[in-house]
């Protein structure tokens, strides 16, 4: 049986959608209260909404992680509403799809300051009430798309959520001394309104290239996260935990077809 992590507080950034809503719904229904960002105003407001009835505060905040600025406005906030701070969930963002000879210098910029650089802007503003907490908890949202598997059209993304990664290993060393962690959940293909965007046909060829049989949902990535906030894993840091369904473990199609 986990502690109970009612009464502390989370920041989830890119948390009105998707994986971002997924996990905020879950550390809310564990009693975490819970600060959601986004750049989206009628999206916040939407969520916070929808989570009134969770057994934890949940409020929202306008906010960019690509500004500095901004990220440190949002963690001022999670601790003038709820007296701390103690987990930051860097979960916000974009995934554009462009080949290769296509990229402009401003597509690539685009994806790197919201993907990596505000990964690193959010950490930064975060460092100061993660210590005081005495026990902080970063959780990243990389990817199995660059750290581990690629797809055409996202070579930039990939290359985001696997700088991801590198940030994250150097950055668990520093943080360790300060009793944070620091750790990355790799989500593969997980049934969201981004994912919907792609089409019935790349949702089914998706769900078929997966042993479990089916796309992932928004809660099994909370799940995971909820996971590296308990207290019984503060011996772990600077570690991704893939999930995926078993999405990269197949060597070929054929395998799937041998079940």
């Amino acid at each position: 049986m986990f502690t109970s992590l009612q009464g502390r507080t989370a920041i989830v950034t890119g948390g009105s959608k998707g994986i971002g809503r997924g996990i905020a719904e879950v550390f809310a229904a564990a009693g975490v209260n819970v600060l959601v960002t986004a750049r989206n105003q009628d999206d916040i407001d939407t969520t916070v909404a929808d989570l009134a009835d969770h057994p934890a505060q949940v409020s929202g905040l306008r906010a960019d992680v690509t500004d500095p600025a901004d990220c440190r406005r949002v963690v001022e906030t999670a601790v003038e509403r709820h007296g701390g701070l103690d987990i930051v969930c860097a979960n916000a963002g974009i995934f554009p799809s462009g080949r290769l000879e296509d990229l402009t210098p401003a597509d690539i910029e685009n994806v790197l300051a919201v993907n990596f650089k505000g990964t690193v802007f959010i950490v930064q503003a975060a460092l100061a009430a993660l210590t005081a907490s005495g026990h902080g908890r970063v959780i990243l949202t990389s990817s199995i798309t660059g750290p581990i598997t690629g797809y055409p059209g996202w070579s930039h993304y990939g290359a985001s959520k696997a700088a991801q990664l590198g940030f994250l290993r150097t950055a668990a060393i520093e943080l360790a001394p300060k009793k944070i962690t620091m750790n990355a959940v790799l989500p593969g293909n997980i049934m969201t309104e981004g994912l919907v965007e792609m089409g019935q046909d790349y949702m089914d060829q998706m769900a078929a290239a997966v042993p479990a049989g089916c796309l992932g949902s928004v809660a099994d990535i909370g799940n995971a996260a909820l996971f590296f906030a308990t207290d019984e894993a503060a011996y772990i840091t600077g570690q991704s935990l893939v999930v995926d369904g078993g999405q990269i473990l197949p060597e070929s199609h054929q395998a799937l077809s041998e079940l």
